[in-house]
């Protein structure tokens, strides 16, 4: 007999939302109860983010480091990255060079004596933040205009402000790696040594007056900060490979952010978070759906996996 020959069966929100109440030996019913199953979905997703690096959610990204600027705005779904190198001559192409670039923690990165010394970036710290952003203004620009290129900006209130970190004017995130207050009696200061146009938004001017907001993306430390390179023209590239997060569940006619494989594995997660919430299901039911659950992560986990074989090379060290 002939086969179908597609190869494109997946399930839609809703009907994967169907199975799983079919598995609680139920029936989805009422809007409240889609509301519910779709929530216990995006916890669902959460829960995958922890417990282990899922392949397809991994993506590849770069951003142009600059002399003077050692913070850089990561994408706001990054969880986490999983290796990082420094590309030299960035610009010219066949004479690129990756560099290894080595990950450091926030205890050493802030026993760093001199964070402004230049060179080839060797480490970095990534500061794994939540995206926040204050809705209400911290502060307004003041005494002169912003221009898009100034690399200090000038405020009226600097005491709510981080030391460090970024800042939303307009539709631009701004980096900033100091803050001064020039007179302790006022409240008026400066940031300087901005990176201007973070996370793709574009450097503009900002009259004096304009709001100013505190937001927290992900982000790096670099250090040293490079020697070489100038703004639309680096010599050296952050070149990494990230885990994003999982997509939101949506509002039921499109199909979840996994690969086709996982399909049974989120349908015997979300039977089980639906269990334990839904009236009528046994205990027994409760544990067998459990069960189920964890043996088809342990199935999906096993195959979503790099199969490339793993290669241990010493490091030799000296001591005198």
């Amino acid at each position: 007999m002939a086969t179908t020959g597609t190869s494109v069966f997946n399930l839609d929100v809703n009907d994967l939302i169907e199975e799983a109440f079919e598995r609680c030996g139920q029936e989805l019913r009422t809007g409240y109860n889609f509301r519910t199953a779709r929530r216990s979905l995006n916890l669902l997703t959460i829960e995958w983010a922890n417990r282990g690096i899922n392949l397809w959610t991994i993506e590849q990204g770069q951003i142009p480091l600059y002399p003077n600027q050692i913070i850089y705005a990561l994408p706001n779904d990054t969880i986490d990255l999983l290796d990082q190198v420094t590309r030299t001559n960035a610009g010219v192409g066949t004479t690129q060079v990756d560099i290894n670039i080595n990950r450091i923690s926030e205890s050493t990165y802030s026993t760093i004596p001199n964070k402004y010394a230049q060179g080839r970036p060797i480490q970095v710290w990534i500061n794994r933040q939540t995206a926040e952003v204050n809705t209400s203004a911290s502060t307004t620009v003041a005494t002169q205009n912003a221009a898009a290129t100034d690399t200090t900006i000038y405020l009226a209130d600097v005491t709510q402000l981080p030391a460090a970190g970024f800042v939303k004017i307009g539709s631009e995130i701004i980096s900033y790696s100091n803050l001064t207050q020039p007179d302790p009696s006022l409240t008026a200061g400066y940031i300087s040594y901005c990176g201007r146009g973070q996370q793709n938004t574009v450097a503009a001017l900002h009259t004096v007056g304009a709001s100013v907001y505190v937001t927290r993306p992900p982000s790096i430390n670099i250090w040293p900060v490079p020697n070489q390179g100038s703004v639309g023209d680096p010599f050296y590239m952050f070149v990494y490979w990230r885990l994003r997060r999982m997509q939101d569940a949506g509002t039921g006619t499109k199909t979840e952010d996994i690969p086709f494989r996982l399909l049974n594995c989120m349908v015997a997660g979300l039977a089980y978070y639906l269990s334990i919430k839904l009236p009528d299901v046994s205990p027994d039911r409760i544990a067998m759906l459990k069960a189920d659950y964890e043996q088809q992560w342990q199935l999906a986990s096993e195959e979503d996996r790099d199969k490339a074989n793993d290669r241990f090379v010493p490091r030799i060290m000296y001591y005198r």
